[in-house]
C-alpha cells in the first residue's frame, strides 16, 4: 500500500541481541521496528542474568551473616529471611531495568511493536520482507522491511517425556520466581545455571543435590577451576553426584522421585526424593512458528544456521544473532553478534568476534571467570607443559585485599605460550573475579604478552594484583607466592 511504513530493519526479539542491534541501527540513522512478544530485555534481563545476580547477592549476604559475622566482630543475634521479599527484590530490579530498555528504544526513535512475529517472505528480487505480528488479542498487522534480524534467543531444554510444570519440575525462570521455596531440591546439570541456583537455594536452607553426567562440576571449565569449586561446594554442604545419569523423574503426591545411576553401572539405581527438581541441561533455539512455508531457513541441532562473518541466513535479507544461532549462549555474545550483523548489512566495517576468546562468567560463590584455552585442551592438542606452554597461578590466600575482604578462596591461573609469551587462557576462581577478566580480554584482543601484563603496574591493595602475580608466575617470578 502507498501509505505503509517501510522499515530499513525489523528486529524480532527484544533481548540483549535484539534491543542492542535495534539501537545500533537507530544510531546509523535507520528506520527500525523491534518486535517483542513478552518483555523488553529478553530472558537475560527478566529471567536470567540480572534477577539471578540480585538473588545471589542476597544469598551471599545472608550466608555471610550466618557464617562470617562473628569473625568480623559483628554480633547479629537471631536472624531470619522473608523468601517472598527476597524474590520480590529481584523482580523489582528486573522491572526497573525493563523500563530502561523501553526508554532507550524511544530515545533512538525505534518503534516497539508488541506481539508474536511470523516472517512471511525474504527479500527476493528487491521485494521487501514482510512480517506478520499478532498481539495477545489476536489482532494482526504486517510490517514491511528491507532487512530482518532474528534475535529470539533460546529456551530451556526439557528432559524427554517430562515437561516443565512450574511447580515440581522447574526451569530457571520457575526457580527464580516461585514463592514456594523447596526444602529439598534436586538440580540436574552443573553448568552456570545449575551452580548458581544450587548456591542460592542452599544459602537459604534448602537441601540441594546436584546431578552431573561429566566427571567435574562446571565441566567446560579448566579442571583446576572445577576441582576448586567442588571443594568449596563440598565445604558448603552441597551434595553432588558426578559421572551420574538421570534415568527418569517421577512426580509424586508430595514432590518428585529422581532416579539416578552411575554411568559405570546403570543398574545401581538410587532414588532421590525431593520437593522439586530443577532441570538445567542446556537450551535450544527459539524459532518454532517463526517462518512461513515460503521462507526457507536452514537449521541445525536446534539453531539457525548463519554465515558467522555476516550473520546472514540462507534467506536473502534475513539475519540472525545470539542464542538462536547456537553456542556460546551468552548475553554479551548476542549483543556483539547483533551489532556486527547490523553494521554488516548496512555496509560498515566490523571488528570480527574472536570466538576463541569469549569471556565466560559463573556467578556462584566463589565466582568463576574464564577465557581462552583450558589446560586440558592444550594437553589434548599434544602440547607439553614447560615445553610448549607455561602455567602461572596465584592463590587469593596470598592476597592482602582478599584476606581483608574475608573471601580468600580461589586463584588466578594464566596459560601462556613458551615461544612468544602469548596469553593462551585465563581461569579464575574467587571473589569478584568476573570483574577482573576484562583486563585479560583486552590484553588478548591487543595480542599482549605476559611480559606486558607484568610491566603494567597494578594498584595495591587490589584483587587485580593476583593477575599481575599469576603473569609473573608463568616465568617463575611470582613475588608473594
Amino acid at each position: 500500500m502507498a501509505n505503509e511504513t517501510v522499515y530499513d530493519l525489523i528486529v524480532i526479539g527484544g533481548g540483549p541481541g535484539g534491543y542492542v542491534g535495534a539501537i545500533r541501527a537507530g544510531q546509523l540513522g535507520k528506520k527500525v521496528a523491534c518486535v517483542e512478544k513478552h518483555k523488553l530485555g529478553g530472558v537475560c534481563l527478566n529471567y536470567g542474568c540480572i534477577p539471578t545476580k540480585a538473588l545471589l547477592k542476597v544469598a551471599e549476604f545472608y550466608s555471610d551473616m550466618q557464617h562470617k559475622a562473628g569473625d568480623w566482630g559483628i554480633a547479629t543475634g537471631d536472624h531470619s529471611y522473608d523468601w517472598e521479599r527476597v524474590i520480590g527484590r529481584s523482580r523489582g530490579i528486573a522491572k526497573q531495568m525493563n523500563g530502561g530498555i523501553s526508554f532507550l528504544l524511544k530515545k533512538n526513535k525505534i518503534d516497539h511493536v508488541v506481539g508474536t512475529a511470523r516472517i512471511l517472505n525474504a527479500n527476493i528480487k528487491g521485494k521487501p520482507c514482510r512480517v506478520e505480528v499478532t498481539d495477545d488479542a489476536g489482532d494482526k498487522q504486517t510490517l514491511v522491511g528491507h532487512q530482518i534480524l532474528i534475535t529470539t534467543g533460546a529456551q530451556a531444554r526439557e528432559l524427554p517425556g517430562l515437561p516443565f510444570d512450574g511447580k515440581k519440575v522447574l526451569n530457571a525462570k520457575d526457580a527464580m520466581t516461585t514463592l514456594d521455596q523447596a526444602k529439598e531440591l534436586v538440580i540436574v546439570g552443573s553448568g552456570a545455571i545449575g551452580m548458581e541456583f544450587a548456591y542460592i537455594y542452599h544459602a537459604f536452607g534448602t537441601k540441594v543435590t546436584l546431578i552431573e553426567m561429566m566427571d567435574h562440576l562446571l565441566p567446560i571449565e579448566d579442571h583446576d577451576v572445577s576441582r576448586a569449586i567442588e571443594k568449596e561446594y563440598r565445604g558448603h554442604g552441597i551434595d553432588f553426584k558426578l559421572k551420574s545419569k538421570t534415568l527418569k523423574i517421577e512426580t509424586t503426591g508430595d514432590g518428585v522421585a529422581v532416579h539416578v545411576a552411575p554411568l559405570s553401572d546403570e543398574s545401581a539405581v538410587e532414588v532421590i526424593r525431593a520437593d522439586k527438581v530443577l532441570v538445567a541441561i542446556g537450551v535450544t533455539g527459539r524459532y518454532a512458528g517463526l517462518f512461513s512455508d515460503a521462507v526457507g531457513i536452514k537449521t541445525d541441532r536446534g539453531a539457525i544456521v548463519v554465515d558467522k562473518k555476516t550473520y546472514e541466513t540462507d534467506a536473502k535479507g534475513i539475519y540472525a544473532a545470539g542464542d538462536v544461532i547456537g553456542p556460546p549462549w551468552l548475553a554479551h555474545v548476542a549483543s556483539e553478534e547483533a551489532i556486527n550483523a547490523v553494521e554488516t548489512m548496512f555496509g560498515h566495517a566490523i571488528h570480527a568476534i574472536d570466538y576463541e576468546a569469549i569471556p565466560g562468567c559463573t556467578y556462584c560463590v566463589p565466582q568463576v571467570a574464564s577465557m581462552g584455552r583450558t589446560e586440558q585442551s592444550l594437553k589434548e592438542a599434544g602440547l607439553k607443559k614447560d615445553v610448549d606452554y607455561r602455567v602461572g597461578m596465584f592463590p587469593f590466600q596470598a592476597s592482602g585485599k582478599a584476606q581483608a575482604g574475608g573471601h580468600a578462596e580461589g586463584f588466578v591461573k594464566i596459560l601462556s605460550c613458551v615461544k612468544y609469551g602469548e596469553i593462551l587462557g585465563v581461569h579464575m576462581v574467587g571473589d569478584h573475579v568476573t570483574e577482573l577478566l576484562a583486563e585479560m580480554g583486552l590484553a588478548k584482543r591487543l595480542e599482549a604478552t605476559v611480559d606486558e601484563i607484568i610491566s603494567t603496574m597494578h594498584a595495591h591493595p587490589t584483587l587485580s594484583e593476583a593477575v599481575h602475580e599469576a603473569a609473573l608466575g608463568t616465568q617463575g617470578r611470582a613475588i608473594h607466592f
